[in-house]
């Protein structure tokens, strides 16, 4: 099992040396605990999947683990156990309970599980984190109203989708309607009381009107000067999420309206905004939001984009930029229930589904914006790329691509020519490594092509791709051979005898990145055709022979 917000996996060692580092270990369990919880298996290494064939586990280690644990940590919950596993084998595995209060190591440091790290917190982001417990427990919070006067045709309905969803299993659906409810924390398991949860899915109209921040939305239509020309409201609580969802699709008519590409003797209608695209940023919306603040959700249409506008921050270790990699469920069973209702993607991919969409439909890529009290998530309506949609489709005919492979390729359609450092600071990646899953495999079918060398190494689309998708976008420089450049170089320095880099630049084609110009000015330098004078910002360039 791969690492990530969830799991982690240790060498047996880490716990059994000469002198274990206990201060890390508790910084994990400190990292878990403020996050969603985990586990920690002892006794697998980094590179394998199962324990070492034969390795066994002391029945005192469990014991020994947790109290260490419990010494150096304050408000982390444990339990340890020992598992057999079926190579003849066994580990001992640690499970972080996830924190009604803020955790921390007795030393007084906290730390929070993002990915598959454990990032320290510090300053206000620790007030912050503080916050965020209280909006955790929230939706398993028990009302006073119990399951059995829920709403009966919301109460079947409910019951009738979690029966008919493949993401549930047929054990799950095998339970009586109790053992439903509190599998989805839609009931306190010691009674018959609905939480907010079950409220907001199972309860009656006014139940859920006397909750606490009930969800509002509000979507309201600008026209291009900016004037408000229509208004639609679901705030009168008679409808569950899953409900809201369903009708903020059905409601709205700007949603079907569609842009029109040709594709020679045929026209293709693309939807002015795809319907999983709406879904999912609804759904986001309410299942992200903190329900311990007050504000309603708001869904502002322009002629060119909507904005989806949340009350609240981004939870802490999320940030407009990692957005794409990174998830942290402030609502984890409001969030599981809706992906078992079919409802969302699962954790950490309903980004990327939303920019494969985009991009295969030779749109931008969603934006999300985050100010002190709400974050807004922007998606654009005009196709900026008609000739990508095309592209696209012919790769997918060539090849089996994943999501990752769609939305790489969707970049690099876009950009036309592109480095793999932009494709890492887009992507919000570590480094080249990173980018191998999504660049790599489009490399290796041919759909991709490399041009230039080392540093100033580009990715643009193969040529014959081009061909075979009858692509007919404009003609640019960012295709231009290096031997091309260079001989733009060497015609620009023929006219202006000597100048800096920033005017060649300027003559030669401003589509052409910068950084390309200067590798192949330094090539001309290393096979003496050109000159470098002066120094640092006051270089100039001048030919030392005629061509």
């Amino acid at each position: 099992m791969k690492e990530n917000s969830l799991y982690d996996k240790k060498s047996i060692r880490a716990i059994v040396c000469e002198k274990p580092d206990w201060n890390e270990i508790a910084k994990d369990c400190v990292a878990f605990s403020n996050a969603q919880g985990g586990v920690i298996d002892f006794g697998i290494e980094d590179n394998a999947e199962t324990p070492p064939k034969g390795q066994t586990i002391d029945e005192n280690l469990p014991n020994i683990l947790m109290n260490k644990i419990k010494d150096k940590t304050m408000n982390v919950a444990t339990f340890a156990e020992i598992i057999n596993h079926e190579s003849v084998s066994q580990y001992l595995r640690l499970h972080i309970y996830r924190g009604q209060a803020i955790a921390s190591t007795t030393s007084g440091k906290y730390f929070l599980r993002i990915a598959d790290n454990s990032e320290p917190v510090t300053g206000s982001d620790i007030v912050r984190l503080s916050s965020e417990k209280g909006y955790y427990s929230w939706e398993t919070y028990p009302t006073v109203w119990s399951w059995r006067s829920a709403d009966p045709t919301k109460l079947e309905l409910l019951i009738k989708r979690l029966n008919l969803s493949e993401r549930v299993s047929p054990f799950i659906k095998q339970k009586e309607i109790k053992e439903l409810l509190d599998y989805y924390f839609l009931t306190e398991a010691e009674s018959d009381r609905m939480t907010n949860l079950g409220v907001l899915f199972i309860g009656t109209q006014s139940q859920r009107g006397r909750l606490m921040n009930s969800p509002v939305i509000q979507c309201i239509k600008y026209d291009d000067k900016g004037e408000k020309v229509q208004k639609y409201l679901w705030d009168d609580f008679s409808m569950t999420p899953e409900e809201i969802i369903e009708d903020v699709w059905n409601r709205i008519p700007d949603w079907k309206e569609t842009n029109e590409i040709s594709e020679g003797l045929f026209r293709k209608e693309i939807s002015a905004y795809d319907k999983e695209v709406i879904r999912e940023l609804v759904c986001n919306a309410l299942v992200h939001r903190p329900y311990t603040i007050s504000g309603d959700i708001f869904i502002n249409i322009h002629p060119n984009r909507i904005e989806v506008k949340n009350p609240g921050t981004l939870p802490l270790g999320v940030t407009p930029e990692n957005i794409l990699h990174k998830t942290v469920k402030r609502n984890e069973h409001f969030a599981n229930l809706c992906y078992a209702l079919m409802l969302m993607e699962r954790e950490g991919s309903g980004y990327d589904k939303m920019y494969e969409i985009q991009l295969s439909n030779g749109k931008q890529i969603p934006r999300v914006l985050e100010s002190e009290d709400s974050v807004t998530a922007i998606v654009e309506r005009r196709i900026i790329s008609k000739e990508a949609v095309k592209v696209i489709r012919e790769a997918l005919l060539m090849a089996d691509l994943k999501q990752k492979q769609i939305i790489c390729l969707g970049l690099i359609v876009q950009y036309e020519t592109i480095s793999a450092t932009n494709l890492i600071r887009i992507l919000n990646l570590k480094n080249r490594e990173d980018l191998s899953p999504w660049l790599n495999p489009l490399l290796e079918y041919g759909i991709v092509e490399t041009i230039g060398s080392h540093r100033a190494k580009e990715y643009r689309i193969n040529t014959s791709v081009l061909k075979q998708s009858d692509y007919k976008g404009t003609t640019s420089l960012k295709r231009v051979e290096d031997y091309r450049i260079k001989e733009l170089i060497i015609e620009d320095l023929k006219i202006y005898d000597c100048a800096p880099l920033k005017d060649i630049h300027q003559r030669v084609g401003k589509e052409i990145p910068y950084k390309k110009i200067l590798a192949q000015i330094k090539s001309l330098i290393a096979e003496g055709i050109v000159a470098e004078i002066g120094h640092n910002r006051w270089v100039k360039y001048r030919l030392l022979r005629k061509m």
